[in-house]
C-alpha cells in the first residue's frame, strides 16, 4: 500500500524486554475503511505491537506514522488525540467505580455510550452499576461502547470477542464492519478464522516478532495463514485432534440436581463422570457464570444439591470446593494469577498446604511438581520473572498448571482457550483429553461452539437458567448447539 494511502503505517518496529526480544521487525499498514487482521501465535508479539501503536510502550527502533506524520504518542490519552482508540484484551476499567464514573474519567459522553451499549446488545445496562459486579462479557461490551462513543479514526481491538457468547459476537462483528463502511479503520486481533473471514479485508501475520506476510482475505486462505503463523511443519502437526473418550458408567464424580443460585441459575441438573469431559453451552447471562461460581464455592446455592462421588456437599468457601476435589480455572486469568510473581511461585500456590510439615515446605517436592507441570503444558518460562510478561496463552497455561501440579480430580474450566492461539488451543484440547484418560472429570464451558466436538464427550445446553438439551459431541454441530442455546429445543437432562 502506498504510504500516502495509509491512515496508519508502522515499519521496522522492534522491542526487547530484558532477555526476551518481543518484536524484531514488525510492520503494519491500514488504509481508510479497512479492517486489517493482526494475527500470530501467542508470544508472536501482537499485544506488544498494539501497545507500541497506542503509546503504552516505546519502541526500541522503527517508525509509526499516522496520516503520514511521525507519531509522537506516548500514552493512550495521546493516542486518542491522534484518533487511535484501543480496546485491550483485558478491560481497562476501574472495578471499584461505576460504569458512569469510568466514563467520566475517560471524558466520554454518556448518551453516545448508551447508544452503542444498546446497539451491541446490552440495552438494559445500568450506568450506575459497579464494574466489579459485571460479568467479563459485559465489561468487554462496556469497553467497546466507550471506544465507539469517541468516534475514533482507527479502532484497535485485541481479542475482544474471546469472552463473548455467540449472539454478542454477531453484534460486534456487524458493528466493526459498519465502522469500516463508514470510512473508519480497524485493526482486529483474533484467533477465530470465521470472524476474520466475515469482516476483514487483509491479514498481517507475525511470527516470533517478525511480520512474515500480508494477505488478502479470500476463500481458503486459512491454511496459508496457519502456515505463516506456525511454520509449515508445525501447522501440519496441528491439524488433528484426539477423539473424545467415553464416559464412565460408575457413580458420577459430580452430580448436580435442581441447582439454583441468585436469579439467573434457576434449575440445573446434570451428571459428570470420571473420565468425562462435559461441555457447557450458553449465551450471555443464562446462568453459566453462577453455575461455575457455585461449584467452586464462590457463591452459595439457594436450592438444589451437589454430590461428589455420591457424598452430599455444601460449599460456603472456595476452600470447601477444593477440599472436595473441585478446582476452578476462571475465564479471567488476571483474577487467578499473581501477575508480579514468577511462573513457579504461581504454580506452587496450591502446593503450600500439601507439602507443609510443621511449618516447613519441602522445597524439593514442590520443585519437582512445578517442573513437571511446566513441562506437561510446555510453558514458555523465558520471562518467568513476572507472569505479567508472559503471553496470554502462557498465562492461561499457568492457571491450569497449578492444578496439574496439585493433582486433578474434578476440573472446572471456564472458557479456557479464550484469547489464545491455535497451537496453544490444541495443546489444551490434548491436555484435557489426557487428564480425562487418567480419570479426571472435567466441566468445560466454552464460548466457541466448535470446541465441543474438539474437546468434549457431551454438552449440556443452558437457556434461561436451566438445562434444555444434552447433546453427544458427535452430534454437536454449531447449528444444533445454537438452536438449543436459543431455547428452540428442549430435552430432559441426562
Amino acid at each position: 500500500m502506498p504510504e500516502t494511502a495509509a491512515v496508519l503505517d508502522a515499519t521496522g518496529v522492534a522491542k526487547r524486554f530484558g532477555a526476551v526480544q518481543a518484536l524484531k521487525n514488525a510492520s503494519l499498514q491500514v488504509g481508510p475503511g479497512q479492517v486489517v487482521a493482526l494475527m500470530g501465535a501467542n508470544g508472536a508479539g501482537k499485544s506488544t505491537f498494539v501497545k507500541i501503536l497506542t503509546g503504552v510502550l516505546k519502541p526500541d527502533s522503527g517508525h509509526v506514522r499516522i496520516r503520514g506524520r511521525e507519531s509522537t504518542v506516548t500514552n493512550p490519552a495521546g493516542a486518542r488525540k491522534w484518533g487511535l482508540v484501543p480496546v485491550y484484551q483485558e478491560p481497562s476499567l476501574i472495578p471499584d467505580l461505576s460504569v458512569a464514573d469510568n466514563l467520566r474519567l475517560g471524558d466520554t459522553a454518556l448518551e453516545p455510550f448508551r447508544h452503542w451499549v444498546a446497539e451491541l446488545g446490552l440495552p438494559d445496562l445500568d450506568p450506575e452499576a459497579m464494574i466489579r459486579s459485571l460479568p467479563l462479557a459485559s465489561l468487554r461490551i462496556v469497553d467497546l461502547a466507550r471506544a465507539l462513543a469517541i468516534e475514533p479514526d482507527v479502532l484497535l481491538l485485541d481479542e475482544l470477542t474471546a469472552a463473548l457468547p455467540t449472539d454478542l459476537v454477531e453484534r460486534v462483528l456487524r458493528t466493526v464492519r459498519a465502522q469500516a463502511d463508514a470510512g473508519r479503520s480497524v485493526i482486529y486481533i483474533s484467533h477465530r478464522f470465521t470472524e476474520i473471514a466475515a469482516i476483514c479485508d487483509r491479514a498481517t501475520v507475525l511470527r516470533d516478532g517478525l511480520t512474515v506476510g500480508d494477505v488478502a482475505i479470500e476463500p481458503g486462505i486459512e491454511e496459508r495463514i496457519v502456515e505463516m503463523m506456525l511454520g509449515g511443519a508445525v501447522a501440519a502437526a496441528m491439524t488433528e485432534t484426539r477423539p473424545a473418550g467415553a464416559a464412565s458408567t460408575e457413580t458420577p464424580r459430580l452430580s448436580v440436581r435442581n441447582l439454583k443460585t441468585g436469579t439467573r441459575l434457576t434449575d440445573v441438573s446434570f451428571d459428570l463422570h470420571k473420565g468425562e469431559v462435559l461441555g457447557v453451552v450458553a449465551l450471555e447471562g443464562q446462568g453459566q457464570d453462577e453455575l461455575f461460581d457455585t461449584l467452586a464455592g464462590q457463591r452459595k446455592a439457594s436450592a438444589g444439591t451437589v454430590e461428589v462421588d455420591g457424598a452430599a456437599q455444601t460449599f460456603t468457601h472456595p476452600a470447601d470446593a477444593i477440599a472436595a476435589g473441585l478446582t476452578l480455572v476462571p475465564g479471567d486469568r488476571a483474577h487467578a494469577l499473581f501477575m508480579s510473581r514468577s511462573v513457579r511461585e504461581n504454580i506452587a500456590v496450591p502446593l503450600l498446604a500439601r507439602f507443609r510439615n510443621w511449618g516447613a515446605i519441602r522445597m524439593a517436592d514442590e520443585a519437582a511438581k512445578v517442573t513437571s507441570a511446566i513441562e506437561t503444558l510446555q510453558i514458555d518460562t523465558r520471562a518467568q520473572g513476572e507472569v505479567r510478561r508472559l503471553s496470554g496463552g502462557n498465562q492461561q497455561k499457568v492457571t491450569i498448571a497449578r492444578w496439574i501440579a496439585k493433582g486433578v480430580q474434578t476440573l472446572l474450566l471456564f472458557d479456557p482457550t479464550r484469547g489464545i492461539d491455535i497451537r496453544t488451543k490444541r495443546q489444551i484440547y490434548a491436555l484435557v483429553r489426557d487428564l480425562a484418560d487418567q480419570g479426571a472429570a472435567i466441566l468445560y464451558y466454552t464460548s466457541e461452539l466448535a470446541e465441543i466436538r474438539l474437546a468434549c464427550d457431551r454438552a449440556v445446553v443452558i437457556f434461561n437458567g436451566r438445562v434444555v438439551d444434552v447433546i453427544d459431541a458427535k452430534d454437536a454441530d454449531e447449528q444444533t448447539l445454537m438452536r438449543a442455546a436459543y431455547g428452540l429445543t428442549e430435552k430432559a437432562p441426562a
